[in-house]
């Protein structure tokens, strides 16, 4: 089921970068009053209503598809606990007061390096 809504959410994604990309911006109009082409392909009002309504359905649709693939994600078993068996671990105490270190050993006394003789 999962992996269908992600099949969707992805070719919904696609569409929609696809149908924005296809719309012109709100300064065409001038551009093509100045020698521009005729936008008369998708009749006299131009592509603006068909291609506003395809990207509002296709913007819906893509988020329908994230919410329920949020909704899918959260529905799974996803504890760390899970499969984890047996008592659980004793509990170690420890002293409130620690004890004082011991004494070092005393070091045996090296004997001093006798001087350099010469001859």
């Amino acid at each position: 089921m999962s992996t269908i809504v992600v099949v969707i959410h992805i070719l919904v994604c696609l569409a929609l970068i696809f149908i924005v990309l296809l719309q012109h911006g709100k300064g065409a109009g001038i551009g093509a009053a100045f020698g521009g082409s005729s936008q008369t392909v998708f009749g006299s009002t131009g592509a603006a209503p068909f291609l506003a309504k395809l990207t509002a359905a296709a913007a819906i649709l893509f988020m329908v598809t994230s919410l329920g693939l949020t909704f899918l994600g959260r529905q799974k078993d996803t504890s760390v606990m899970r499969g984890a068996s047996g008592p659980p671990a004793q509990q170690q105490t420890v002293p409130a007061v620690p004890a004082p270190p011991a004494p070092l050993p005393a070091a045996p006394a090296q004997p001093a390096p006798a001087p350099p003789s010469s001859k």
